[in-house]
């Protein structure tokens, strides 16, 4: 998939004394975030013979749907339905690795597609939406990161999974917000200088709670960018029983004011598990869907994504995962349309870091 065009502008570091943040000053890719896409509106009788449809297809085809917290419900409860999962995209690929299905179908955004790709190179893998993208993706092109981490040579280079096969295959870790925080503290117990990229504000979240000092690349999610910390204030303020969940993506003043600030699972777990009634929730509100289902009887609401007379692009929810449907997963299936590909070279380079990960994920449990 072409990436978007990029500045020329030499990496350099801009090192902030106060929090030993040191923040590469980068002109980052000019990124166009696509409006939402309109919903069809099909009647309860049209949508279940739609799913029937579908799951006829999943079994024609020896396939099994695995979808993001962060896709619309009727694909989550879909995948569900038909013996798939609903997860993060790590536990997305790691599912599938698992399953015996020949064909792997993501409901997600294409670093997903591509990392089930990776680490299932034998098995076909289909998007119903691959042109869906994502922001911290796009905001790392390789060309670029490479550079960058090419400047620094003495240091351990760990990406986010929110990145391009490229970028995977570049680094020596790949983590996800749930393994992050373990990841830097083994990596500075044993002296390891750290390249983080390419979320900034995961980037600071970690560096905080670890003490550790990194390079950060400057990129951000726009969905979680847009929260605002003011706004958010003031809505605690109204519900001053909730309790405030915040994903470690979105900005530090934003995360300051969270109760739970933790991976997309983590935040499920703390809607199930805490006693408060009302929960005021900072992710995408795909999230809503496993929410409710794990706890019905909860109050959910949307943390502000704009302050006084501000605009939001994402709204608080992803307009690249909106590209996938229940349409658009029936197209996929029934012509084969999607195929996700990476070259088995390049995969190979690229599950290197991921399963450093998961070896490493594997040992915390013991």
């Amino acid at each position: 998939m072409p990436r978007l065009p990029i500045g020329t502008k030499t990496p350099e570091l801009a090192m902030n004394n106060t929090t030993r943040e040191t923040l590469a000053d980068v002109r980052l890719p000019r990124i166009t975030v696509p409006p939402h896409p309109a919903k069809p509106d099909l009647t309860p009788a049209a949508k279940e013979a739609l799913k029937e449809r579908i799951a006829a297809l999943l079994r024609q085809r020896d396939a099994v749907l695995v979808a993001h917290y962060y896709t619309d419900g009727d694909l989550q409860d879909l995948a569900e339905a038909t013996g798939g999962c609903v997860a993060d995209s790590l536990e997305m690929a790691r599912f599938a690795a698992a399953h015996p299905a020949q064909t792997l179908v993501v409901a997600g955004v294409r670093f997903m597609g591509e990392t089930s790709k990776i680490l299932n190179n034998e098995k076909q893998v289909l998007m119903p939406a691959p042109e869906a993208t994502c922001s911290l993706d796009e905001g790392c092109p390789i060309g670029l990161f490479s550079d960058f981490c090419d400047r620094h040579p003495d240091h351990t280079v760990v990406v986010y999974a929110n990145t391009s096969a490229e970028v995977k295959a570049r680094s020596h870790w790949v983590v996800t917000s749930g393994i992050a925080l373990a990841v830097v503290r083994h990596l500075a117990e044993k002296g390891e200088k750290i390249l983080w990229g390419p979320d900034q504000h995961l980037g600071r979240y970690v560096q905080r709670l670890t003490g550790v000092e990194m390079l950060l690349w400057p990129g951000c999610c726009v969905v979680h960018e847009e929260f605002k910390a003011a706004g958010l204030a003031r809505m605690r303020a109204l519900h001053p029983q909730a309790a405030v969940l915040v994903h470690p993506e979105s900005p530090a003043d934003v995360v300051a004011l969270a109760d739970v600030v933790g991976s997309t699972t983590a935040l499920i777990q703390a809607v199930r598990n805490l006693p408060n009634r009302e929960f005021i929730v900072a992710t995408d509100a795909g999230i809503f869907n496993k929410m409710r289902q794990v706890a019905p009887d909860k109050i959910l609401l949307d943390a502000p994504t704009a302050g006084e007379g501000g605009t939001c692009e994402s709204c608080a929810h992803c307009p690249w995962m909106e590209m996938n449907s229940l349409e658009t997963l029936a197209r996929s299936l029934a012509t084969g349309s999607g195929a996700i590909e990476v070259a088995p070279e390049l995969a190979a380079r690229a599950r290197i870091p991921i399963q450093r990960m998961l070896d490493f994920a594997a040992t915390l449990k013991k």
